[in-house]
């Protein structure tokens, strides 16, 4: 851990020199695929879960992705937040203008009660906003990524990366986000495991204002690529979610025309690099709900 101290604060003196991002997406997106191949080789097998602080889970699944992960981000020259390294104190932090947020096993419940809903994100964040994500889906395959151009999704994507990791082929490869609406009921995605009561109230107000209403429940980001998807039309999230739970996520909905605001000001998008890395309440709308449902 005080080896990350003193990374953290060699590049904060070197951080916001201009970078091509460009030239590292691809190593990215490669590291998001090797980091899911290493989750599931912890998943097949009969894991140990240890406990955090906080009481979260933790698992070996966590550590090898987290290990991938921050080996290729310490090449791109930028700082990085994620879940599992220990980061660095605010008055540092404030000073960084771009660095990478991660969670390198989103849904750890996921993963431990073997559900599948689980992925491995990794955000782009600059002057607060997130610019770029990547999230991997290793169960299903798939990848979201997103960049300034807009928002992909791209199935049997460990084959297709590893042939040719290109962003250009993988972009040909994948479909431009949002995709077609496969159906006209109103579409609510919540958490599978941090279903609260004002969760249900906000269903239950919904159901005052539609005919026709379908309850998804997601694991993970995989709740955000739903939204970017434009499979769900709203995410409402009560309580404290922390900034690395979102980031990637965030992007892409951003990058496929929805939008991510704090439930109790809908004007205001969730901003990142708070001094407690915590998110407050926030709800997600799909490109297609955004301006229809705003006020809900």
């Amino acid at each position: 851990m005080k080896r990350h101290n003193v990374l953290f604060n060699k590049l904060n003196t070197t951080a916001m020199k201009p970078i091509d991002l460009s030239q590292h997406y691809d190593n990215i997106v490669r590291a998001a695929i090797d980091a899911g191949t290493a989750i599931l080789e912890v998943y097949a097998t009969d894991f140990r879960v240890d406990f955090k602080q906080d009481n979260s889970p933790l698992t070996l699944a966590d550590t090898k992705a987290n290990d991938i992960i921050i080996k290729t981000l310490e090449s791109t020259g930028l700082p990085y937040v994620s879940e599992e390294t220990q980061f660095s104190a605010y008055h540092v932090r404030e000073n960084w203008s771009r660095f990478w947020l991660v969670d390198p096993l989103d849904g750890t419940k996921e993963f431990v009660n073997r559900n599948g809903e689980f992925s491995v994100n990794i955000g782009l964040i600059e002057n607060q906003k997130p610019v770029m994500g990547v999230i991997y889906a290793p169960v299903n395959d798939i990848l979201y990524f997103s960049d300034e151009n807009g928002a992909w999704k791209l199935e049997y994507a460990k084959g297709l990366v590893l042939a040719n990791p290109g962003l250009a082929h993988l972009k040909r490869q994948a479909s431009k986000l949002p995709l077609s609406r496969k159906t006209n009921d109103f579409t609510i995605v919540v958490s599978r495991s941090h279903l609260n009561p004002e969760t249900t109230e906000y269903i239950n107000k919904s159901k005052r204002h539609h005919d026709s209403i379908r309850i998804v429940s997601r694991g993970s980001s995989l709740k955000m690529c739903m939204i970017a998807e434009g499979n769900a039309d709203v995410y409402p999230r009560f309580g404290l979610t922390s900034e690395w739970d979102t980031a990637a996520g965030h992007a892409i909905v951003l990058a496929a025309g929805g939008k991510v605001v704090q439930f109790d000001n809908r004007q205001t998008e969730l901003v990142y690099n708070n001094p407690d890395l915590q998110n407050p309440s926030f709800i997600a709308f799909s490109a297609q709900a955004k301006d229809q449902y705003e006020a809900m």
